[in-house]
């Protein structure tokens, strides 16, 4: 006796195409918003910026004095005032090569406004149009650093002070947010877990000693 050949039931089957297309469309999405978390915008550029490492380069000296900042770290403004003035005067006499990285780590103490990001931003945005007033620009906003747990300063405040230092040509760039995602992107490919961090070299020194590696390289 012939049995009766069963069909196929295509309800199931069209759930099962159905729910296939959800799972692919959320991965896409995942993927999606992995990336835009990840991305570091566009590179800054300039004679001083190195748009492969972020470092903002000074001094052309034999020994390479890397230091990794966040304008909202009270440590490194404290770092600033005990060594900023040596290291700057030492990359222009070409005694030490001196390269600065501005990131951003200290985005959730400034209220939601993101100040770290758009701090170090400003700072590639007058490194790379005003490179003869980055040093002033960076030495005037750890001058009027603000607390951690404000609000920052507002973006008109930082155009403020790179006008302020004669870097006019940074206002757009500022305006515009061009690298509000590069400091928090170098951060995150320098693996950097705190600030100031300190590089002589290519080698990284623990915070205890910065006391007594940093002075060696110093005229």
């Amino acid at each position: 006796m012939a049995h009766a050949q069963s069909k196929p039931n295509w309800f199931a089957i069209g759930i099962s195409i159905a729910v296939v297309v959800v799972l692919v469309a959320l991965g896409a999405v995942v993927v999606w918003l992995n990336n835009q978390a990840t991305d570091a915008g566009p590179a800054p550029k300039g004679d001083i910026v190195n748009s492969e490492t972020g470092a903002i380069t000074f001094g052309e000296g034999e020994d390479v004095v890397s230091t990794y900042i966040d304008f909202m770290c009270p440590a490194c403004n404290a770092f600033e005032q005990a060594y900023g003035q040596q290291l700057q005067e030492a990359a222009a006499s070409d005694d030490i090569t001196l390269e600065i990285h501005p990131i951003a780590i200290l985005d959730h103490l400034s209220q939601g406004t993101n100040y770290s990001s758009r701090a170090a931003a400003a700072m590639y945005c007058v490194a790379e149009s005003d490179s003869d007033k980055a040093l002033e620009f960076l030495n005037t906003l750890f001058a009027n650093q603000p607390a951690e747990g404000s609000t920052g300063l507002t973006d008109d405040q930082l155009k403020q002070i790179a006008e302020q230092v004669g870097a006019d040509k940074a206002a757009s760039c500022i305006d515009d947010g061009t690298y509000l995602k590069y400091g928090a992107a170098q951060a995150k490919a320098h693996e950097i877990k705190g600030t100031p961090t300190v590089e002589i070299n290519g080698k990284r020194l623990d915070i205890k000693d910065i006391n007594t590696e940093l002075p060696k390289v110093l005229p």
